[in-house]
């Protein structure tokens, strides 16, 4: 049995993008555990902010469905526009931590600087894709962080995983 992942913090985040070149902006706030929570302390952040569902269907396979904060999602049908084997549930904190190193309230796309061995499939949604600019908790919900969708997505290729772009909201 291999050791338990131990997950990146903030600084090793934001290090690994300057690595890559991607520059971002990171701004502070309050712990924000909800989208309501989000829009009433972030201030005034421009660009597409995020809402993460961290999914699994019956097999044991595990989504990351990164979609615009205010867009809906049809949980009951969103299985057959991901690839899933089944219906999809939301995922276990436990899981959610061993594969993104991230705990409920602080899930992002970010958290895929810890699923070294590409556990999750990553489905970004067309419509927030759209923004120039997304935002997403830089592993910690006490922070939001800006990036370039461009550069969002040559994040995501350099974890290993692919960006799997569809229309997933309502």
């Amino acid at each position: 049995m291999t050791a338990p992942m131990t997950p990146k913090t903030r600084a090793e985040l934001l290090a690994y993008l300057a690595g890559l070149g991607i520059s971002v902006t990171t701004h502070d706030h309050p712990p924000l555990y909800t989208v309501a929570d989000s829009q009433a302390l972030r201030g005034t952040i421009s660009g597409g902010h995020t809402k993460n569902l961290f999914l699994k269907d019956k097999k044991d396979n595990f989504f990351l469905v990164t979609v615009d904060e205010e867009a809906s999602v049809d949980l009951k049908q969103i299985h057959q526009l991901i690839g899933a084997s089944s219906r999809v549930s939301f995922g276990k904190p436990e899981a959610l931590m061993e594969l993104l190193g991230v705990v409920p309230g602080a899930v992002t796309v970010f958290g895929l600087i810890n699923d070294t061995s590409a556990r999750v499939k990553l489905v970004l949604d067309s419509a927030l894709m759209e923004n120039a600019v997304i935002n997403a908790h830089p592993l910690t919900n006490e922070a939001t962080t800006s990036i370039a969708n461009a550069d969002l997505l040559r994040f995501v290729e350099a974890t290993g995983h692919d960006a799997v772009i569809l229309k997933v909201s309502g």
